[in-house]
């Protein structure tokens, strides 16, 4: 077939051999009878040609000016793969392309070594017409072009990096390019993609004040209108205010054994639209003083009796931190954006961490909205749930073991501790539509519900997660018939409770113990004689050497109780109290100047693990069961007359000053009866 009669009445351009540099003037030309096949339509090496800007261009036959048509833009760093094939003669390579799919392979750019988002393991980072490909040996992850809104070129730790601003994947960062690849990757986003990438430098003078700027998915610091870091929305987990000009900003971790900063198949990237957790240490929190006030725009409303008018806009001053804040909040969706609120129960009592909160529950997460600090919770973060009788007979604990823990500063908290009164009962309706009652979660939560509010809350739960509600063990019953044990870690005081598989310890600091972790037990009188005479101390044992755990000023009478524990559970255990100081304090007991009450505290040091923990698996809960009644939280944190001498450092009435005053107080009459 001749390629003169291709197009028809079409007045024939000169051709020229395809090179990296300008066409020559003149060039001696070669026949061949080269074609691509684009559909049922022959394009033919006789017309394709270089403009102006060394952009190779392929006509389509018969239409447009001049009869043709362009259907694609092939830049010229393509040409270095398609030269050799233009140049050879038709006996050699026959046709150049024999359908789209070897068209499509030639307009494509490949780079070896890149990394995706800080991940552990590089790959090909691959770019063509439809989009951009980054692939290991696992797996590949792709975003196409129409998600691309723009693109910057940067230096960065492995060598140049290149950010995405995506619609859908918010920001990607492809790091591991070099130098010399900046015109490539330019070209190939402004021809494919209509994206200009821009090259910007970071600020390096070191410097820590400079001005804040919230973008469409990501907050950066600039210092003299240099980027000194950028923090991308989706590595935000929380933000507080820290005081009157202080903002705190925590970031999200990935839960222990989780591999950090990855989904595992991507070699290292995206979790969830998350980089943190790439590397052993990691920035969990950052603070900002934004001293000063913002004047923002905003609607002023005339709130008359006759009616409320909108006026013009208007400019209202409010402090720059709270203004910092709100606007963080919004953009990182922490909040009121996290989805509808299927429930929220008011003014809820923590004793871990301590305070009161409302509780905001939605499909994916609930939130804790406190006076000073908030805290979002994903639903896959809360690993367990108990529900446990206090041994008042007055309250009722709700505990939430989560991983990672929450952070308040340099505090974790691997537990949450509410506590609710027996007697107070809650009427609520979920908002929720009965297919989403049905459809999503099988019939396990109801529309409506009228019970304790300790039942419902932690039905509720249940329903939302699809997580078992553990109570303590049936075979252990205290001396007193309760299913909690008074004892203390370190100078905390706490109840003990003895589930089918661990042991737990709340209010503060919570601890789980597994029983398959415990090498022994040994029990032991510690102190002096009268508290020995009263009360005795647990040491737990674990295995592999991984520490102990120390229980103090537990109540003589519950020996016999934990002992049957023991034997059942398989738990080794032994008896290293000594009979001779018993029998010397039941002497000094008999003064009743001497007599001390069970709400003595013994000063020890112990062990407090609060990360050791297992799944407690074989334990099955009963949402119906009985539990004990509850006693007025403002009673116990009104500091008189509360049973529990622990509710008071809980609530947060009692000082440790009141405490050690209790501890010093019979120490000075034992002084004085000798």
């Amino acid at each position: 077939m001749s390629a003169a009669g291709v197009a028809k009445g079409a007045k024939r351009r000169k051709n020229y051999p395809l090179s990296w540099g300008a066409a020559p003037e003149k060039m001696k030309m070669k026949k061949r009878v080269l074609c691509v096949y684009e559909g049922q339509r022959r394009l033919w090496k006789d017309d394709m040609m270089l403009d102006a800007d060394n952009e190779v261009r392929i006509p389509l036959v018969g239409e447009g000016v001049d009869g043709r048509a362009w259907i694609t833009d092939l830049d010229v760093l393509t040409l270095r793969r398609a030269e050799a094939v233009l140049n050879a003669t038709a006996e050699e390579k026959g046709p150049w392309v024999r359908d789209e799919g070897e068209l499509e392979r030639l307009m494509q750019e490949s780079f070896d070594d890149i990394y995706l988002d800080l991940s552990k393991q590089s790959g090909k980072c691959r770019l063509a017409e439809s989009g951009i490909g980054w692939k290991t040996s696992s797996a590949t992850w792709t975003l196409d072009k129409t998600d691309i809104i723009s693109a910057q070129w940067s230096r960065a730790a492995k060598g140049y990096e290149v950010k995405l601003i995506a619609r859908t994947a918010g920001v990607v960062q492809l790091d591991g390019f070099r130098q010399e690849d900046f015109d490539t990757v330019q070209k190939c986003l402004k021809v494919w993609y209509g994206v200009e990438m821009v090259n910007r430098e970071h600020a390096l003078q070191g410097w820590n004040w400079g001005k804040s700027e919230m973008g469409r998915t990501e907050f950066a610091f600039s210092v003299r209108n240099k980027p000194a870091f950028e923090i991308p929305y989706t590595e935000i987990s929380n933000t507080n205010l820290a005081g009157k000009n202080e903002v705190a900003v925590e970031f999200s971790l990935p839960a222990d054994g989780e591999e950090t900063g990855t989904n595992g198949h991507l070699g290292g990237a995206r979790s969830k639209g998350r980089k943190t957790g790439g590397a052993t240490d990691q920035l969990t929190e950052m603070r900002f003083y934004i001293p000063g006030t913002d004047t923002r725009k905003g609607k002023k409303k005339d709130a008359e009796e006759d009616g409320e008018e909108v006026e013009d806009d208007g400019e209202e001053e409010k402090n720059a931190a709270t203004v910092f804040y709100e606007t963080l909040m919004d953009k990182a969706e922490i909040g009121e954006v996290a989805g509808d609120t299927y429930a929220t129960f008011l003014d809820i009592l923590h004793l871990t961490p301590r305070g009161r909160f409302d509780i905001d529950l939605y499909e994916k997460s609930f939130r804790l909205r406190g006076k000073t600090y908030d805290y979002k919770v994903p639903y896959e973060n809360a690993k367990r749930f108990f529900l446990l009788p206090k041994p008042d007979d007055m309250h009722q604990l709700l505990c939430i073991g989560l991983d990672p823990p929450l952070r308040q500063g340099q505090t974790r908290y691997p537990f949450i501790v509410m506590q609710f009164k027996r007697e107070e009962e809650v009427n609520i309706e979920l908002n929720m539509t009965d297919e989403d009652l049905k459809s999503k979660y099988n019939g396990k939560l109801q529309s409506r519900y009228e019970a304790p509010i300790f039942q419902v809350i932690a039905k509720i739960f249940h329903g939302l997660t699809n997580k078992k509600i553990f109570q303590p063990s049936s075979l252990f019953i205290s001396h007193h018939g309760q299913s909690g044990v008074k004892c203390s870690i370190k100078a905390n005081e706490g109840h003990l409770y003895c589930l089918d598989r661990a042991f737990l310890f709340v209010p503060k600091p919570a601890t789980y113990i597994s029983y398959e972790h415990v090498s022994s037990v040994a029990m032991s009188r510690v102190g002096g004689a009268i508290s020995a005479s009263r009360t005795f101390d647990i040491t737990v044992t674990l295995k592999n050497g991984a520490g102990e755990h120390q229980l103090l000023n537990i109540n003589r009478e519950e020996q016999s109780p934990l002992e049957t524990l023991f034997k059942a559970k398989n738990i080794p255990f032994r008896n290293e109290m000594d009979g001779d100081g018993g029998m010397m304090a039941a002497v000094m007991n008999n003064d009743p100047d001497l007599a001390s009450s069970d709400e003595e505290v013994v000063e020890a040091r112990g062990s407090a693990d609060e990360d050791d923990e297992s799944v407690d698996e074989d334990f099955q809960a009963d949402d119906e069961s009985d539990v004990a009644e509850e006693f007025d939280s403002d009673a116990a944190s009104s500091g008189g007359g509360g049973s529990d001498a622990e509710m008071e450092d809980a609530a947060g009435a009692g000082s440790e000053g009141d405490t050690a005053a209790k501890v010093e107080r019979p120490k000075k009459k034992a002084k004085t009866g000798k």
